[in-house]
């Protein structure tokens, strides 16, 4: 239609018909049957602005008839069949297809059912042109290729991973090799791209790593705790591409084969030894890269970044965020957790609730409810406790600090007999600890009786050489205390007996014990 309306101009301008279908490039023909049509038709140009093609044709060519519509079937609801697809796992088109084909026998052929649901299928793919404010976001992924690192002493072979973060607006990009993609690796990269550009960015837009976003969700993914810990550190907002949505991070996939090509390939033929030895080889390469013009804008990457980003970045803080691996953690009966097979002490009131664990190279802290509740120095022995006396019950505190020169002490608050008589138990046992129990429950009658009776009653059982608890106990109930004493004068004091070492003797350790007479 549009040549057609190119013949009648040119007609109206007095060119010959050999001349229009020479500049038509069509045949002369065809040139006199739109003249004639035209001149039969009382058309002249120009033609009536408010006519349209079709109307143009059936003035030119009323005797043509109206072309009709291709399609011949009603179309299908292909939004309500993307939805049963989209809900139902197990659906397939062929089993729509056919039912569609019970209820009309004359439909669509199973091909063009399926060609029609395609190209009703690319319409909904519509690609939305991202504008990248300066300052605002960082894009962060890894690239699918890698650099081999070659062991020197044994010949062995170790990819390592290549990390790329491009900023936004710019495209400015930062690009480093690690040993993996371990947390530890994830983070450190985070933290020197942030030192690389200056500042930080408001939003950081990774993939759906299982490193940084432990469980990922189209509306709410959910963080990893140190990578939560770190954007709080930096006061920088996560928001991670919607899983299987690539164009959600557009930039960093443009980056990543940037990288690829201009780094990664660039190297391919150079041997290297160490992971320091990459990084500096990636180094030269990507100031090259940031420096390369760009071949339809202006300047380059370095320029650009200069322009936008980096007045927009916000500042870094004055510490450099420590590495801390979280993990969660149920308290034990013993009121400890296990971590890296070492025991730490928490408050006893904790015991069967969880805790979270907070591991830098140098602590472990320990939280309940967001409070901080235990903080201790991290050790490496394997199988043993570090334990705070304040985190047990009274009862344990009271036990644990129990030492044999402490319970003699105690048993003198009473009286000298009554300190006499506990020291003299603990010497009779081969060992001090056994005579604990006896010297705790002579201090539990202590509680129950007058002082005078409990001296009286040590006093018995010293010159009875009866050095237990059940014979103090006894002569207590059955009031021996209150008997008038034998006249034979009272045995030496305890402490010059030939078991009876005194009370400092029993704190002291087998170094410094005297040797035995030969």
């Amino acid at each position: 239609m549009r040549k057609l309306k190119e013949v009648l101009r040119l007609d109206s301008l007095g060119l010959s018909q050999h001349q229009i279908a020479r500049s038509c490039s069509i045949s002369q023909s065809t040139v006199h049957e739109y003249v004639a049509a035209a001149q039969a038709a009382g058309l002249k140009w120009p033609l009536p602005e408010n006519w349209d093609d079709q109307q143009i044709e059936q003035k030119l060519f009323p005797q043509r008839p109206m072309p009709g519509k291709w399609r011949k079937h009603t179309e299908p609801d292909w939004t309500q069949i993307h939805q049963d697809l989209q809900t139902h796992k197990d659906l397939t088109l062929q089993l729509v297809w056919q039912e569609g084909r019970e209820s009309n026998p004359e439909g669509y052929a199973y091909s063009r059912f399926c060609d029609l649901y395609q190209r009703w299928l690319k319409k909904l793919d519509l690609v939305l042109r991202q504008e990248h404010r300066a300052g605002e976001k960082l894009f962060i992924d890894y690239a699918g290729a890698t650099i081999p690192i070659h062991d020197p002493q044994t010949g062995e072979v170790q990819q390592a991973a290549v990390f790329v973060a491009v900023l936004g607006a710019s495209n400015y990009t930062f690009a480093e090799a690690t040993a993996g993609q371990e947390l530890r690796d994830w983070i450190g990269s985070h933290i020197r791209a942030f030192e690389f550009f200056g500042g930080v960015a408001q939003i950081i837009v990774p993939d759906n790593l299982k490193t940084g976003v432990t469980k990922p969700c189209y509306y709410e993914p959910d963080l990893n705790p140190t990578y939560r810990e770190m954007a709080s550190h930096y006061d920088v907002a996560i928001i991670p591409a919607r899983p299987y949505r690539p164009r959600d991070k557009a930039k960093v996939e443009v980056g990543v084969q940037v990288v690829q090509r201009w780094i990664v390939a660039a190297l391919r033929k150079r041997k290297f030894f160490s992971l320091a030895e990459v990084n500096q080889a990636v180094g030269e390469l990507l100031t090259r890269l940031n420096q390369r013009r760009f071949r339809k804008l202006e300047g380059n990457r370095a320029t650009l970044f200069a322009q936008l980003d980096q007045p927009a970045l916000k500042p870094l803080p004055a510490a450099r965020y420590e590495f801390g691996q979280w993990k969660t953690c149920r308290v034990n009966l013993d009121y400890h957790i296990e971590v890296e097979r070492h025991f730490y002490s928490v408050p006893y009131a904790l015991v069967h609730l969880e805790v979270e664990v907070r591991l830098t190279a140098e602590t472990v802290e320990i939280l309940h409810r967001g409070v901080r509740v235990a903080s201790h120095v991290r050790s490496q022995e394997v199988a043993r406790a570090t334990t705070v006396v304040e985190h047990m019950p009274k009862a344990h505190q009271k036990h644990v600090g129990q030492t044999p020169s402490r319970l003699i002490e105690e048993a003198q608050l009473t009286g000298p007999y009554t300190g006499q008589l506990v020291e003299a138990i603990l010497a009779a046992k081969r060992h001090p600890e056994m005579g604990y129990r006896s010297g705790l429950g002579i201090l539990r009658l202590a509680k129950a009786y007058p002082a005078e009776r409990m001296e009286a009653a040590a006093q018995r059982a010293l010159r009875a050489r009866a050095y237990n608890f059940r014979s103090m106990d006894s002569i207590l109930k059955n009031q021996l205390d209150r008997l008038p004493q034998p006249n034979e004068p009272p045995p030496p004091p305890a402490v010059e007996h030939d078991n009876i070492r005194g009370a400092d003797y029993f704190d002291s350790s087998p170094e410094s014990e005297p040797p035995a007479n030969t």
